[in-house]
């Protein structure tokens, strides 16, 4: 093939993605990896490229061209799957994990690396230049640059090993979720709001069946384990759920994870060893803000004891109501999202349902973006001439107060067939001055929300889907609004990896503000405001049962956390006797034996969050913080906004998050803001 028949290798502004196939992946990729090869070649075996210009420079600019050919594949590969995809994009991961260790290994790029840190020229960079070399040197080290054979050559084979074994992971979790259906009778659907219902109805004929079927789809079983009035389906659904890619339920042992774990963490552990770390909990530490397993469990059994009290009295309420009203006198797991909910309308007198009809869709993104624009000062500007992998996708440009165009996203909401769940924001290009030309950022914000109802009716959000999706615009706002020229440090990359959640949890809070609700919560029918007594309803629901949610959040973080720090190659993973353990200390719900969470807990095992879920508290404790600055001097505040802007979005990983923080704030964090946000403060 001619590469420059390759779409992927088009000089253009965005990916032309009708045009991308699976046949273009790997010559896209064997071509840019070729040509960076050869680029580092030259700058290691010229003495004189031994400064920024001469060598970071060049190196980031083929960073960046390598992100800009592989960005799309792999945003293809969790949005439109399909067995070639999967089959090219396997085949890359390869290639590029095995670019990354030989790039990682290189000693003569290291000295050359080195030098310039060593150089006389160092002292006179930006802050932005001079972390990139500080954090390029860590990486070396990182990458077993100082390792000797044959440890040398064992570290790559298990990072690419890893990055096989971990794709694998992921497409189980995959391949189990679409395996699993379940056609409904009406009386099944007893209980199920008409939203819900549609969904079903939307899942059998995507499926090419009547009627409604039920699915693993993250927004079906959230539906029919709080609304479905048939306890017998709630288990079976809880149980397909709960037992997916391991050796126990409906499908036991086809898309079976358990030796992937296993396999995963020795890895981990083997390659942590070579580097000379206890464990690979300490790798993760390297470059995170806690530093030390110490100040994690700390931080982690702190919370706990403080929230665990709570969330055994929030228990007892739900046991005691469930009895009375039901007749439980046992409360089963699938039984306790359905029974929370009628307690909740009890307590609140309302449901969520009672919300949906206020958050229509393109209501909600025309207010959040105009929070962006109050508090930031950008506006998106919807652009129709873009290329884009389905019809309901929707690209924007972000326009900033002075008419320039400073980045672009596009937003890709509904859930369907050969898209992997939940939400996320991902880059699809980076920002990059190269003395010529400025390359702005690009961002992905995927969700999995319910598409649009028969009859007109528009895709109607709950007021969690609300807060979803103001959490990934925040992620996106920290890409796009960088000023920072280097892709390495700029936008999200380069963040401590417990820091990187500031700004997706920092938006989250607007979602519960009555002056930014005011700017889009408006019946689809009507436009009727959110009423003020609905409003002061949500309110107090919101910290309903927060306890509980927190401990299960602990449940997840000091798991994931002990499984890394004390793996041991005699005993092996031991995932479910560590979880016993952990649940024994944080537990308040105790979920069967037969219950498989990790073996689909992608967050820890292929998504990059290994022994580090506890960077979502970590960072909850820096946004609570951040965000009290805009209550104190007004939710809209354009100074603070600003101030904001400059100090911990526009630097992006270009200095500590810690020191953006106090930049920002004027201080360093106060724990008990997480606490107070959760409504658990004493």
């Amino acid at each position: 093939m001619s590469t420059h028949a390759n779409p992927l290798l088009a000089d253009v502004e965005l990916p032309l993605f009708s045009q991308i196939a699976p046949e273009h992946v790997n010559p896209a990729i064997d071509e840019v990896l070729s040509g960076f090869k050869a680029a580092v070649d030259e700058l290691t075996a010229d003495p004189k490229a031994r400064d920024f210009a001469s060598l970071m420079a060049p190196l980031e600019r083929w960073e960046e061209r390598l992100g800009r050919v592989f960005a799309p594949v792999s945003h293809l590969h969790g949005v439109k799957d399909s067995p070639e995809l999967r089959e090219a994009y396997s085949e890359a991961m390869e290639k590029l994990t095995e670019h990354g260790s030989e790039l990682g290994q290189n000693r003569a790029l290291y000295a050359a690396v080195k030098a310039v840190r060593e150089g006389a020229d160092f002292a006179t960079l930006d802050r932005a230049r001079q972390t990139l070399v500080e954090d390029s040197l860590r990486g070396f080290r990182l990458s077993g640059v100082a390792l000797e054979e044959p440890a040398r050559t064992r570290f790559r084979e298990i990072e690419v090993e890893l990055t096989k074994i971990e794709t694998e992971f992921e497409e189980s979790v995959l391949d189990a979720t679409d395996a699993w259906t379940r056609p409904l009778s009406e009386a099944e659907l007893d209980g199920l709001p008409a939203s819900a219902r549609a969904m079903l109805r939307a899942m059998a004929q995507e499926k090419g069946v009547d009627g409604h079927l039920a699915t693993l789809k993250g927004p079906v079983v959230q539906a029919i384990l709080t609304f479905a009035n048939d306890r017998a389906l709630r288990e079976e659904v809880y149980t397909a759920y709960n037992t997916r890619a391991s050796e126990q339920g409906p499908h036991a042992g086809r898309f079976d994870n358990s030796e992937r774990i296993e396999r995963i963490l020795a890895l981990r552990h083997e390659s942590a060893q070579l580097l000379g770390f206890d464990s690979s909990a300490h790798v993760s530490l390297a470059d995170k803000m806690a530093g030390t397993p110490e100040r994690v469990l700390g931080f982690l059994r702190e919370l706990a004891a403080k929230a665990k009290p709570v969330a055994i009295s929030e228990l007892a309420a739900l046991r005691a109501f469930s009895s009375s009203e039901f007749g439980m006198n046992e409360l089963m797991p699938w039984d306790i999202a359905w029974v929370s909910e009628k307690q909740r309308e009890q307590l609140f007198d309302f449901s969520e349902e009672d919300l949906k009809p206020y958050f229509p869709l393109p209501a909600v993104m025309a207010g959040l973006f105009t929070v962006a624009e109050r508090v930031f000062g950008v506006r998106l500007v919807e652009r129709r001439d873009v290329d884009t992998w389905h019809p309901d996708v929707h690209f924007f440009d972000v326009v900033d107060a002075d008419g320039s165009i400073r980045a672009g996203v596009y937003l890709d909401h509904y859930a369907r067939a050969g898209k992997r769940g939940g939400a996320w924001m991902d880059v699809c290009r980076s920002r990059l001055s190269d003395g010529e030309a400025l390359h702005r950022p690009v961002a992905y914000l995927t969700c999995n929300f319910p598409p649009p109802a028969e009859g007109g009716e528009p895709a109607l959000l709950t007021h969690d889907d609300v807060v979803t999706l103001f959490h990934e615009f925040g992620h996106g706002l920290h890409h796009m609004l960088t000023e920072v020229d280097w892709p390495s440090v700029g936008g999200i990359s380069g963040v401590e990896w417990d820091a990187v959640e500031l700004p997706s949890q920092f938006m989250e809070n607007f979602a519960w503000r009555r002056e930014a609700l005011d700017l889009f919560a408006k019946h689809w029918k009507t436009g009727a405001p959110l009423p003020d007594a609905l409003y002061q309803k949500m309110l107090k629901a919101r910290h309903f049962h927060a306890g509980l949610f927190l401990m299960r959040q602990l449940e997840f973080a000091l798991f994931d956390f002990r499984l890394h720090l004390e793996y041991d190659p005699a005993r092996g993973a031991r995932a479910l006797a560590l979880l016993g353990e952990v649940r024994d200390e944080v537990a308040v719900v105790r979920p069967p034996d037969w219950h498989r969470g990790p073996h689909a807990f992608t967050h820890i095992f292929s998504g990059g969050y290994s022994a580090g879920y506890y960077s979502y508290l970590w960072a909850e404790v820096l946004s609570a913080d951040a965000f009290a600055a805009f209550e104190e001097a007004g939710v809209f505040d354009a100074d603070t906004g600003a101030r904001y802007r400059r100090e911990i979005l526009a630097v992006g990983g270009s200095r500590p998050a810690l020191e953006s923080f106090v930049a920002f704030r004027g201080r360093e964090p106060l724990p008990e803001a997480l606490l107070r946000s959760y409504g658990l403060a004493a």
